[in-house]
């Protein structure tokens, strides 16, 4: 994973995800919804294993995903721990309309905790269309999500819904775990909101955003993104700064200017020292 600066890249970082888990949960279905990339694997083998890469647009940068489908079965179960290493993000997926597939995520993700400590994880569950035969509540799945500390999504591949999100999710935790988000966080797309409090915060200091003729709970706003965004504070401290140094400099050059021209003084005349008598 990393930004790639050779100009002949059409993406700008390479991540790897697994699809994880039984088997009949739909995992293929999420792949084959994925219109654009390639399905034919780098290696020559592909048996229990498919493959599809995609490009997905997160926040103005080129994330380009390979997606690997390990079989749920047994006897691939070698094939996920040799395709686990390297692997920067799992998706585990479930069927919504099959309780046992929902309860097998908990052996899975004693698998991943074994072969693939620490590799970021969310939950989905699949085939969202079949929900007048929904066999895992949702909020029982997203409790379990929050349980075990991971984002939770509800997709359907037959109608598009949710898939491209929940990797886009999943991307944004895996740049951030790794400190890319200092990166693209520069060309992220701004609302009509951000730009007009950016303009406004960009030359008020914060000690007179209250003074502005605006109601209370713009003002209030405007302090709250000043604040997060460290935008005043960075202002400010640069202007004192200039002013300090400036009325400094200014009142430095006085002195001097003052003390070069300064006439010499005589001892006053009621002192008793002979050294201040002059002969």
């Amino acid at each position: 994973m990393g930004a790639q600066g050779s100009p002949v890249k059409s993406y700008d970082y390479l991540l790897k995800f697994l699809l994880v888990g039984d088997s009949d949960v739909g995992k293929g279905e999420i792949l084959d919804s994925l219109q654009d990339g390639s399905a034919e694997s780098p290696y020559a083998y592909s048996s229990g294993i498919d493959y599809k890469t995609t490009t997905i647009l997160l926040d103005g940068r080129r994330v380009k995903l390979e997606l690997w489908d390990t079989s749920g079965q047994g006897r691939f179960c070698t094939i996920f721990r040799s395709y686990s290493r390297g692997a920067q993000g799992i998706l585990l997926v479930y069927d919504i309309t099959n309780r046992w597939s929902f309860d097998g995520i908990d052996r899975w993700i004693r698998e991943i905790d074994e072969h693939a400590p620490g590799v970021p994880r969310i939950l989905v569950g699949n085939r969202l269309h079949l929900a007048f035969k929904r066999q895992v509540p949702t909020e029982q799945a997203r409790a379990y999500a929050e349980k075990n500390g991971m984002t939770f999504f509800e997709v359907s591949p037959l109608c598009n819904f949710n898939v491209i999100e929940s990797f886009t999710e999943l991307s944004r935790i895996v740049l951030m775990r790794h400190g890319m988000e200092k990166f693209w966080r520069p060309n992220r797309v701004f609302s009509l909101q951000d730009l007009c409090c950016r303009a406004i915060v960009s030359c008020t200091p914060v000690h007179l955003i209250d003074k502005l003729p605006l109601p209370v709970a713009i003002k209030s706003h405007l302090k709250s993104f000043s604040m997060a965004n460290g935008m005043n504070a960075v202002m400010m401290h640069g202007r004192s700064y200039s002013l300090a140094n400036t009325a400094g400099g200014s009142k430095g050059n006085s002195l001097k200017r003052s003390k070069s021209i300064r006439p010499p003084q005589s001892p006053p005349q009621n002192c008793t020292r002979n050294n201040c008598k002059i002969s």
